[in-house]
């Protein structure tokens, strides 16, 4: 396993090698990152893993300075699957004196974690750009939990004629649900204890939809209805949405529908989604 932690470093390096698949991440590894890593074995041969905690998708409240870091535990990880290449660059790398690109996709910025977090997919979208100039994959893999990242992922790589296939992973969970996340880290017993009610929250909807209920709003409150029998959780937003322009739907066609939402337990802000898949009549 090599790690290299400047461009031109990770460049020479990635010339050895043919197909690549590359799994983006800001470290504090989990199991979520590791069958992304274990899927691009599969699908690639070769494997790359980016670890960069990217600060230009955090707003000035958020939790940059104190997002969780553990790059000696996370190499030991990489190194236990077999990872081929590591890149590891300092901020400097990714944004030496002068930096002044931004990739900006504005629909991003109008809906959802785009709304609730301004700017936050400007620096996504920056940061991934440059990834894939860098790494030049074959496939790149994102999870499903972050549902609208993986959206306006594939929209950079379409709009800007990237040569990678996107590749989008379902969510790994705890037994109990939770969705695998760096942020879980942050929680106290009481806290974890209480956060597994947000996938239920979910799972109420995608019941209420398999039982033939189509009403956004409907939808919405079996979700809302869930979140508000647990006293630690504060919902930001519950969202049915269109899986592709994740515009809110008064009622859910034949696309099916997005259901995601953000929740804070104490200091923590983790999110969720499920897919209501659309039903098909013999």
């Amino acid at each position: 396993m090599q790690v290299l932690a400047t461009i031109d470093a990770f460049r020479q390096a990635r010339a050895a090698y043919g197909p690549l698949g590359f799994v983006p991440t800001m470290g504090y590894l989990h199991q979520g990152h590791l069958s992304l890593i274990a899927r691009a074995r599969r699908e690639c041969g070769a494997v790359a893993v980016s670890i960069f905690v990217n600060p230009t998708q955090f707003g000035p409240r958020e939790d940059f300075e104190r997002y969780p870091r553990d790059l000696e535990r996370d190499l030991a990880l990489l190194a236990r699957e077999q990872v081929d290449l590591v890149f590891v660059p300092s901020r400097e790398e990714i944004y030496p004196e002068g930096f002044g690109t931004y990739v900006s996709i504005p629909a991003a910025d109008e809906v959802l974690e785009g709304a609730a977090r301004p700017g936050h997919f400007r620096g996504v979208a920056t940061v991934v750009c440059k990834l894939l100039n860098i790494v030049q994959p074959t496939r790149a893999y994102f999870g499903q939990k972050d549902a609208q990242q993986s959206i306006v992922v594939r929209q950079l790589v379409r709009d800007l004629n990237i040569p990678t296939q996107i590749v989008v992973a379902p969510t790994v969970r705890e037994p109990d649900g939770l969705a695998m996340s760096s942020r879980n880290s942050y929680l106290t017993p009481e806290e974890r204890q209480a956060a597994p009610a947000i996938y239920r929250a979910l799972c109420a909807a995608e019941q209420r939809y398999l039982a033939g209920e189509r009403d956004g709003e409907a939808l919405r409150q079996a979700v809302i209805a869930v979140l508000d029998a647990e006293p630690l959780l504060r919902p930001e937003y519950v969202s049915v949405a269109d899986p592709l322009s994740l515009r809110e739907l008064e009622q859910v066609g034949s696309h099916g529908a997005l259901v995601s939402l953000a929740v804070r337990i104490g200091a923590v802000r983790l999110i969720d989604n499920l897919l209501l898949e659309p039903v098909t009549t013999a």
